[in-house]
Parts: C-alpha cells; sequence; structure tokens
C-alpha cells in the first residue's frame, strides 16, 4: 500500500469523526453529538483560535511599546502622538479580551460552568478581534502617515479596514446565511 492510500485510508475515520463532532451525518449513521461533547469541541475550538491571535497581538503589542523610546519618535506630530496612544491602547485592550479566556477557565474550572465559560469566551475573543483589527488599523495609519504624503495613508488604510471587514466578518456572516438557508431548504425537504 503506498503512503498516498495510508493517508487516505487513516483520514476516512477523522472525516467521519469530524463529521460527528460537527452534528453532521456522513451517511454512515453517526449520531448526533451530546451537549457536553460539543461544549467540549466548542472550548477546544477557542483555546485554538486563543493560539493563534494571542501570539500575533502580543507581537503587535510589543511591538507598539517599544516605538515610544525611538529617536523618531520625538519627532512625531500631536496627531500621530493622539494616534499612537490610541493604538497601544487598543492593543492592550486587545490582549487583555484575547487572553480572557484562559482567565475564564483558570478561575472558574471545576465549577461546572463549562457552557457559561465557553459562551463568555467566545464573546471575549469576538471582542478581542474587533479590537485586533483596530489596533491594526490604527499601526498602520500611524506607520503609513509617516512615509507617504497626504491623504494617501488614511486612504491606504481604509482599504484595508474594509478588507478586515469582508475577511474577517462579512464572508463569514454570508457563509453561515447560506448554510442557515440551506439547512431550512432541507429540513422543509
Amino acid at each position: 500500500m503506498s503512503m498516498t492510500e495510508q493517508r487516505a485510508e487513516a483520514a476516512e475515520p477523522n472525516a467521519a469523526c469530524c463529521a460527528h463532532q460537527h452534528g453532521h451525518d456522513t451517511g454512515s449513521g453517526a449520531e448526533e453529538e451530546t451537549p457536553r461533547e460539543r461544549v467540549n469541541r466548542r472550548w477546544n475550538e477557542i483555546l485554538q483560535e486563543t493560539r493563534v491571535t494571542q501570539t500575533g497581538v502580543q507581537i503587535l503589542f510589543g511591538f507598539l511599546l517599544s516605538v515610544a523610546f525611538t529617536p523618531v519618535f520625538k519627532e512625531l506630530e500631536v496627531l500621530d502622538r493622539v494616534i499612537y496612544v490610541t493604538t497601544v491602547m487598543l492593543g492592550a485592550a486587545a490582549t487583555a479580551s484575547l487572553i480572557a479566556p484562559v482567565s475564564l477557565h483558570r478561575l472558574l474550572s471545576g465549577q461546572r460552568m463549562k457552557d457559561e465559560v465557553v459562551g463568555a469566551a467566545g464573546r471575549m475573543m469576538m471582542c478581542g478581534m474587533v479590537l485586533l483589527a483596530l489596533t491594526i488599523g490604527c499601526t498602520l495609519l500611524l506607520i503609513l502617515r509617516f512615509v507617504v504624503p497626504g491623504v494617501l495613508a488614511e486612504v491606504l488604510v481604509g482599504g484595508i479596514m474594509l478588507w478586515f471587514g469582508l475577511c474577517w466578518y462579512a464572508l463569514p456572516l454570508r457563509l453561515r446565511r447560506r448554510a442557515g438557508r440551506r439547512s431550512r431548504t432541507d429540513d422543509d425537504a
């Protein structure tokens, strides 16, 4: 048996497992996940998402903190200093929101509150993602105002923020709506 065939064979049980975890029937008689399995799956997903976003926000926040100690910082105009302070505050708030699921879990572990922890952690992650997008936008604005003449910096940042909105929010909401319509159509059939 070739390595490709072995991988494909090994992937089949995983596909059934993943379909089972997400409540999809694979046609092999898989049962719906239990409420406990669902909350555990959702918690594990939040942990994975937290790992990805925490790294990014911490690197960005570290960069922002170091900017104030560079010689160029003294040359910034008042507006640029305001943008910098706003950016640092947004970065701190994003860091707090994106690390909050860890604190929630640590403080409430063993209290039989996993549903509440998962719900609150999900909301904190969404809040953190908005704050992270704003932090990135303000960071770009600060940098581009320094290197690009005129209003071009604001136009470029506006375009990037629109792209963030499309990628992070509009696309997922569109896919959710489409899945909801498909689900209703399947239920009617």
